[in-house]
């Protein structure tokens, strides 16, 4: 058996919450590798609804969650998280959780920060949940950053705020939004040490051992790929890498064991935010999609733009994610209409073009090229096995696999996790 790495290959949201849950059940630990609390899941289990930002799916099975060093913490955003699971009857200590000790944290500057510069950019906004992800991973890369282990050495933090102040602040200053005072923040990181560290370890550690166990390790990816700061619609992205290489990088453990890896994509599309969307419906038919899919970010609230499948960008994510397997999702949401199209290529500046372009100004000339396919009037709601489908809707599937290059493994045909047909098991490699 081998370990499993789940990500989005789409623009997020394409319900890797329910797919990373049914896999979560057969999984020994579940870790989280990048983002922070901008993603989120919605798992219905038992009949309890459940809504996670950084807590690993696993935990709502009882399993060990982990939260590597490629996220970025939010410390308030996270004990809030772990109390609300705790008010629904979860236990979410210690003994069911570790946090990576390098991972870093994002402080009310971050956020602060990250809304100002959006309020700065006017109708250049990215669209970024204003939660302060991008500021705290700036803060990575430029070495400033106060991590988990930080909160262990008190005497330390002083110094290391006078220099997060000094960028922070000018900045602050400059779009004419509050300072911060380092009196405050210096209170605020005390107060979560006690309560954040008896979860820390080097992670690393640990999840050597459980490969070298031979545990099964499932790695959960947030967002999706064409959010990916590198690999996707620059500069209308999120700031971590995406793809299926950064569980590697992001957990502390070889690629190697990163194992087979599934990317999740809807049987239609939708976004978040701004951006490209070359197959986005402004009609009645992409209402009705956000409609009967009940298309709201988990995290934001905001209403998801929608639209046909999209399987140039598809097969895209597919090769630059490095995704094995693909899961189709919301599949019955297709049901009764008459003829449902996907994009099978783009339109550039007349020349018709198989990927989308890396350049923000070309991707926001791309027009979309159209084939379709007959529709189906049965309900594929709840279909368990292939002799459930309608005949158009597994014609559908198969042309989805076939257009993007991705052999299907698994097909939900609701949000219960048990309407779910396994074509290939990931872990079986």
């Amino acid at each position: 058996m081998t370990n499993v790495a789940v990500i989005g290959a789409q623009w997020g949201d394409e319900g890797k919450g329910k797919v990373v849950d049914w896999l979560a059940s057969r999984a020994d630990v579940v870790v989280r590798f990048q983002g922070g609390h901008n993603a989120g899941h919605t798992l219905v289990v038992g009949g309890q609804t459940y809504k996670l930002s950084l807590l690993p799916s696993g935990v709502v099975r009882g399993k060990l969650g982990i939260i590597g060093n490629g996220v970025v913490i939010d410390p308030d955003a996270l004990l809030a998280e772990i109390a609300r699971l705790e008010a629904q009857g979860l236990a979410v200590g210690p003994d069911q959780l570790r946090i990576a000790d390098n991972a870093p944290l994002i402080l009310p500057v971050h956020a602060a920060l990250d809304r100002a510069r959006e309020v700065a950019r006017g109708d250049q906004k990215i669209g970024t949940t204003g939660r302060g992800i991008g500021p705290a991973y700036e803060d990575k890369v430029a070495r400033r950053a106060i991590r988990v282990a930080d909160l262990a050495e008190p005497e330390t933090l002083s110094a290391k705020l006078d220099e997060l102040l000094l960028h922070h602040n000018t900045l602050l200053a400059g779009l004419g939004a509050d300072t911060f005072t380092k009196s405050d923040l210096l209170a605020r990181l005390h107060a979560w040490a006690p309560r954040l560290l008896p979860y820390a370890e080097p992670v690393w550690e640990r999840l050597d051992a459980l490969k070298r166990e031979g545990r099964r390790i499932l790695f959960e990816g947030a967002q999706a790929v064409m959010l990916d700061v590198d690999h996707g619609t620059y500069p209308f992205v999120t700031s971590s890498n995406t793809v299926a290489g950064t569980a590697a990088s992001g957990s502390g453990i070889g690629p190697a064991a990163v194992g087979y890896v599934l990317g999740i994509a809807k049987a239609y599309t939708t976004r978040v935010g701004s951006g490209p969307f070359p197959s986005e419906l402004h009609d009645e038919t992409g209402r009705l999609l956000g409609t009967r899919g009940h298309e709201f970010g988990t995290v934001t609230g905001r209403a998801r733009r929608c639209g046909w499948f999209d399987a140039v960008q598809v097969r895209q994510a597919v090769k630059v994610g490095g995704i094995q397997g693909l899961v189709l999702t919301k599949l019955d949401v297709l049901d009764g209409l008459p003829e449902i199209h996907v994009c099978t290529g783009y339109l550039l500046d007349g020349a018709r073009i198989t990927r989308l372009p890396a350049s923000p100004a070309a991707q926001a000339r791309v027009t979309p090229v159209y084939e379709s396919i007959e529709g189906w009037s049965a309900s594929t709601r709840g279909a368990r096995s292939w002799s459930d489908l309608p005949a158009a809707a597994v014609k559908y599937v198969r042309w989805i696999e076939e257009l993007t290059e991705a052999p299907l493994a698994i097909l939900s045909t609701s949000p219960d996790r048990d309407d779910t047909i396994l074509v290939r098991d990931p872990f079986a490699g």
